[in-house]
């Protein structure tokens, strides 16, 4: 944890300060200035690269102790279908890989959005790449794009700056199940996506924030939650008459990927359902309103069977007390009504129950209230508080695909 201490502290406290006594030379203030402009303009890459760092260091000690090998925890569960996807097209993904009923017909890889597997196999194609260091390319260079999306956030918003940004790129690849970011997985697709649409929605770039949207809804079903809070942002400014044409245009824009995939599916099944049939069917996944979730709660919080199991339940307590802190500090109803989109989905959803705090991951917004809140602390408190959530999302992360048995 050394590094990633000093990494945040060297940051945080990346504040020029002129020295008392003789003017300092021209030259010598030109070359502090430049060095400063440098490391603010490297700091959210380097803090989301130090705490990733971390995780894969905990889950590189996690898996010699379950005698699992690295790579193949990195790419397991749903890692294996987006790879397949991304090397065969939907047509050809290796028909060992089935449902969680243990079945396979030529819809079931349907169930997988497009847009990650499409980079994969983009980037698969440059040489010397394999098709698995592809998908790790990607996730890195999404989780990246993501960072400073996220960054720009944090000093977007009102009552945001240089510093509370940074903690919440800290916070966001410190989050519990923040170990997707470094699998093959689409979570860090569409997380840099989502970050940087609403990044157009607070600054009122329509037409940034139509495009991202539009990004997202063929990586992630989560989209519906993106789309609605873009849409609903622009539909305001166009009853107020503001901007211009621009939010018509990021109004239509917005909902495109996420329709033509369903549209797609549809045509594809022979049925205007489609995507949603395949998930029921082959994962029993619906929404049901939250029944399945509230059992399952009272199931676990009365009878504790495994520690991702009561953790997950708790991660959502939390999540619900997060949204109750962001409307009462006023954070920006988009940045909200897209955290609650995220939460309802997850906690509405019957499905793989193991899967509810990964689900939670896109919730980002949700951590700004906290960022701006910490970030008016003192430094050293700062530091203290992010090594110890980055000490647990590491350890975290790690025991949810090692010693943890089952799916996530």
């Amino acid at each position: 944890m050394t590094g990633t201490t000093l990494m945040v502290v060297s940051t945080l406290e990346a504040v020029h300060v002129e020295p008392e006594g003789a003017p300092v030379p021209v030259r010598e203030r030109l070359a502090r200035a430049a060095r400063h402009r440098v490391t603010s303009a490297l700091a959210p890459a380097l803090l989301y690269l130090a705490v990733r760092e971390t995780g894969l260091l905990a889950l590189q000690l996690m898996a010699e102790r379950w005698n699992k090998d690295l790579t193949r925890a990195l790419t397991s569960w749903d890692g294996q279908w987006f790879l397949g996807i991304a090397e065969g097209g939907y047509a050809n993904v290796n028909r060992s890989l089935v449902d969680a009923f243990s079945r396979r017909t030529d819809e079931t890889p349907l169930a997988f959005f497009p847009g990650y597997p499409a980079l994969v196999r983009w980037a698969d194609g440059l040489p010397g790449v394999t098709l698995v260091g592809a998908a790790f390319a990607v996730s890195l260079l999404s989780g990246l794009f993501c960072a400073y999306g996220v960054h720009r956030l944090g000093r977007a918003v009102f009552g945001g700056s240089y510093r509370a940004g940074l903690v919440l790129v800290v916070l966001f690849a410190a989050s519990p199940m923040a170990v997707v970011l470094s699998m093959a997985y689409s979570e860090a697709t569409f997380c840099a996506l989502a970050a940087w649409s609403l990044v157009g929605v607070v600054e009122r770039r329509w037409v940034l924030a139509g495009l991202c949207c539009a990004a997202a809804g063929l990586v992630r079903p989560t989209a519906a939650a993106l789309v609605l809070a873009v849409c609903a942002a622009a539909v305001v400014a166009i009853v107020t008459r503001e901007d211009g044409v621009r939010p018509w245009l990021g109004a239509a824009i917005a909902p495109l990927g996420l329709l033509g995939y369903l549209g797609y599916v549809a045509v594809r099944t022979g049925r205007w359902d489609g995507w949603f049939a395949v998930q029921q069917e082959g994962w029993d996944s619906r929404f049901d309103g939250g029944a399945a979730t509230w059992k399952f709660a009272l199931l676990v919080l009365g009878d504790p069977r495994s520690v991702l199991e009561l953790a997950t339940v708790w991660f959502l307590v939390v999540a619900i007390a997060l949204v109750v802190l962001g409307i009462r500090r006023r954070l920006e109803w988009p940045l909200v009504g897209y955290g609650v989109g995220v939460l309802v989905m997850d906690l509405g959803s019957n499905g793989l129950m193991n899967s509810k705090a990964r689900l939670l991951l896109p919730a980002f917004t949700l951590l700004v209230p906290v960022a701006l809140a910490l970030a008016r602390r003192r430094t050293s408190t700062v530091v203290a508080v992010l090594v110890g959530i980055v000490a647990f999302s590491a350890w975290f992360g790690a025991y949810a695909i090692t010693a943890w048995q089952y799916a996530i």
